[in-house]
């Protein structure tokens, strides 16, 4: 298929096309070991990631202190440097301090922001549109909207997105929805930059005009998401196919419980710091880790 049959192809990708957003590994004391964090910051640079996204649902961030969502920004960024954009999550259900940790945020070195919707207090479209107004008031950096009404309660209305990507520097919506067709919708009428927040539905949100993925497989798979993504945008739909039928299994066995706590498990099974997990997420079981083994393998992942 050409490119002129998609014209979606063309909209930018501000944070480029493959963002992981990365587990933070702690120690089994609970501390932050920080070793780990940039080793797997490493492992992500080095496996076709643009952008690695921290202090996301993914890395734990309701249980990470403020203190230790920014040391992690600077570790990563010293480790990474300029090969890659990182993103930060300093979403919080209270605009005050999600507008003062976005400041520190980009103090510490960020690349841009991730802001989730205001969550549990579910507070009504006039009030989640105000809470991204005054984020993108109190800063510069470039900010993804983060849309996942399954963890926060409540959507991002089309309406909503519609108005707020007329930000200046509201630059990207990550979608977690599950709902493609409201998701056609927006990128007809915005054409705002929309990243996959599902890995699942990554090959189906591309087909609708997505420029991305925020991936949790990529910590695994991160190569043939890559490949998948560069078949996509050469024209190669077959191809891209083939490889989304493939990493079914992962897609899959990663989110058999939590996405965190199986993520971990397998990145130790890669030889790789996964670490613990804090409270209340829980390690993964013996027979988790069998059959996301099981999982793994069947995707083509290469264990120890």
């Amino acid at each position: 298929m050409s490119s002129s049959h998609r014209p979606t192809t063309q909209i930018h990708a501000p944070f480029g096309r493959l963002i992981t957003a990365m587990v933070t590994p702690f120690k089994k004391d609970g501390s932050i070991d920080w070793d780990g964090v940039a080793k797997l910051s490493q492992h992500l640079a080095d496996t076709g990631h643009d952008a690695i996204a921290v202090n996301g649902t993914t890395g734990e961030a309701p249980t990470t202190k403020s203190s230790e969502k920014l040391e992690i920004i600077k570790v990563v960024k010293s480790t990474v440097g300029d090969r890659v954009k990182v993103l930060t999550g300093a979403g919080d259900n209270e605009t005050s301090y999600t507008v003062e940790q976005s400041k520190r945020c980009a103090e510490a070195g960020a690349d841009g922001l991730l802001i989730v919707t205001p969550y549990y207090n579910k507070p009504p479209q006039a009030g989640i549109e105000a809470h991204f107004r005054a984020v993108a008031d109190a800063t510069d950096l470039p900010i993804m909207m983060y849309d996942i009404p399954g963890r926060t309660g409540v959507a991002i209305e089309e309406d909503t997105i519609c108005r707020l990507a007329e930000v200046p520097n509201i630059v990207a919506l990550k979608d977690a929805k599950g709902n493609p067709a409201s998701t056609s919708w927006v990128i007809q009428r915005t054409g705002l930059p929309v990243y996959s927040g599902d890995d699942i539905l990554n090959l189906p949100l591309l087909s609708i005009g997505a420029v991305g993925f925020v991936s949790v497989c990529g910590h695994t798979v991160g190569l043939q998401l890559r490949a998948m993504l560069d078949a996509w945008f050469a024209g190669d739909a077959l191809t891209a196919l083939e490889i989304h039928q493939k990493l079914l299994p992962v897609f899959t066995g990663t989110f058999r419980t939590q996405g965190a706590i199986l993520t971990k498990a397998a990145l130790e099974l890669m030889g790789l710091p996964g670490g613990y997990t804090r409270l209340p997420l829980v390690d993964a079981t013996d027979a988790q880790i069998a059959q996301l083994r099981e999982d793994l393998q069947a995707g083509g992942v290469t264990l120890n």
